[in-house]
């Protein structure tokens, strides 16, 4: 094992406290408004390759980003300049530039007045949060069993463990003084015959590492190698298909990614009504499913205020600090909020719902759907497939968010209730939205790691659901 250990700041006792640099730089500011945001994060990570380990290490950094908001005759202009590693003595010319680049800029369509003055944080002056080797405690002996055994048995174990902890705290020229602490940990492992020609994928979202089973993760791998000791070849066509958890969080990130109020409003996306004006309130499916996100969420935490170095179609520099309260996107089928900042709620004719950094979707038990687990609906299911992930997902068509992707690390064959081997992989073409009045079963509501998107989401809590006539559009030879 070789270590990559890095550090990008010194030790935290030698750093300027963060609530500090954020009160120096609104002392600096020559604005007609100010937000500050820092953002102390420290990594871990662990990864291996043919069961044994090969990188471990940790990481620590900072960020500082200042926005300047200028008044003018013609509207109020922004300008937001960041920087790393920043220490006092760099504030002033941080700040300078801020502004430089605001009274640069045309006035903003989205300015807005900066957010007021809400209670403050009652731990904005503490230390950041971190994360540290430590958190792998209980983990890394687990990890080496799983090489022990898969070496038994004569399978190859490769994956990646990632801890990240991030503590933002934002002040602005209003007064306000928060802060958040977020950690964000995934673990990928995937199980492969030592031949290399059957392999299996799992991952998992977790906070602290305290919760993950490796053994269970590891029983799943066995099972589906298991599953692929029998080859099947199927053609293209409609299947009813079983998709996982992880499957049906990457394409509702990929729905919730394309929920904006704006390109509804114009027209430009599958939440555009016709001949004007957007969908919310129209039914999407029979199935009374709930899609919602919530800062709440037990074990999928996040940041309960707006947090943004850019503004966009529906998110604005403006609006940082603002509340996010949980919000249901769809309600029991019905489409009921989009994805908004003031800005882009105001143009749209609809309420400010900001985007929150965590998705449930959730399915009462009725009369197609149950409460049960993966295992329930393959009993369940008289012929079909199931999936283990999607990947490679790309946008076909924004009006019906159609999708293309491929399948990766098995595709199964259930028949009888029973699965009765490994079919070849294939590229899929489905949207989304289509896909939710398609439901034929459903699995109880678990927390899951979206496999493509992971990079960028991980706080997911999805069913397993079956679907009838996925469209598996050509056979792929993607191994």
């Amino acid at each position: 094992m070789s270590s990559t250990t890095g550090t990008t700041t010194g030790p935290a006792a030698s750093r300027t406290a963060p609530h500090l640099l954020v009160e120096r730089a609104l002392e600096l500011s020559r604005a007609d408004g100010c937000v500050v945001l820092v953002e102390e994060s420290s990594t871990a990570n662990l990864r291996w390759a043919g069961n044994a380990l090969t990188t471990g290490g940790t990481t620590r950094g900072r960020t500082v980003r200042v926005i300047a908001t200028v008044d003018g005759a013609e509207g109020t202009a922004a300008g937001v300049v960041a920087r790393e590693a920043v220490t006092t003595d760099e504030l002033q010319s941080l700040v300078r530039a801020a502004e430089q680049a605001a009274r640069a800029a045309s006035p903003a369509e989205d300015a807005r007045p900066l957010v007021d003055a809400t209670a403050a944080s009652p731990d904005f002056d503490a230390e950041p949060a971190g994360t540290s080797a430590d958190v792998f405690g209980s983990f890394a002996p687990a990890l080496g069993e799983a090489f022990r055994r898969a070496r038994a048995t004569g399978q190859l174990l490769y994956g990646f463990a990632h801890h990240r902890v991030t503590t933002t705290y934002l002040g602005s020229s209003t007064g306000l003084r928060l802060r958040h602490d977020q950690p964000t940990g995934t673990l990928e492992v995937n199980a492969k015959s030592a031949d290399l020609v059957r392999s299996a994928w799992h991952g998992v979202s977790t906070r602290d590492f305290a919760d993950v089973d490796l053994p269970a993760i590891h029983g799943h791998l066995d099972e589906r190698l298991g599953w692929a000791e029998r080859r099947l070849e199927l053609p293209a066509g409609r299947y009813e298909t079983i998709l996982p958890p992880s499957a049906v969080a990457d394409l509702m990130v990929y729905l919730m990614w394309s929920a904006g109020a704006r390109d509804a409003a114009e027209g430009r996306s599958v939440f555009s009504r016709p001949g004007g004006g957007t969908r919310v309130g129209e039914r999407l499916t029979d199935v009374p499913l709930t899609l919602r996100s919530d800062p709440l969420a037990a074990g999928l935490e996040c940041a309960p205020f707006v947090i943004t170095g850019s503004s966009g179609d529906d998110e604005s520099v403006f609006d940082n600090g603002l509340p996010v309260g949980a919000t249901e996107w769809i309600s029991e089928g019905v489409l009921s909020s989009l994805v908004s900042s003031r800005h882009s709620a105001e143009a749209a004719g609809l309420p400010v719902h900001p985007s929150a950094d965590n998705l449930l979707l959730e399915v009462p038990a009725g009369s197609r759907t149950g409460n049960g687990d993966l295992a329930q609906l393959i009993g369940s299911t008289e012929r079909g497939l199931l999936l283990t992930c999607l990947w490679y997902i790309r946008e076909v068509d924004p009006a019906t968010l159609l999708l293309t992707g491929l399948t990766r690390d098995g595709v199964y064959l259930v028949e009888g209730g029973e699965v009765v081997g490994a079919v070849n992989n294939f590229r899929f073409n489905e949207s989304p939205v289509a896909l939710l009045g398609r439901i034929s079963g459903a699995g109880r509501t678990e927390r899951t790691l979206p496999r493509e998107w992971c990079d960028w989401f991980t706080r997911a809590a999805m069913p397993a659901l079956r679907v009838d006539g996925f469209n598996m559009s050509s056979v792929s030879q993607a191994s």
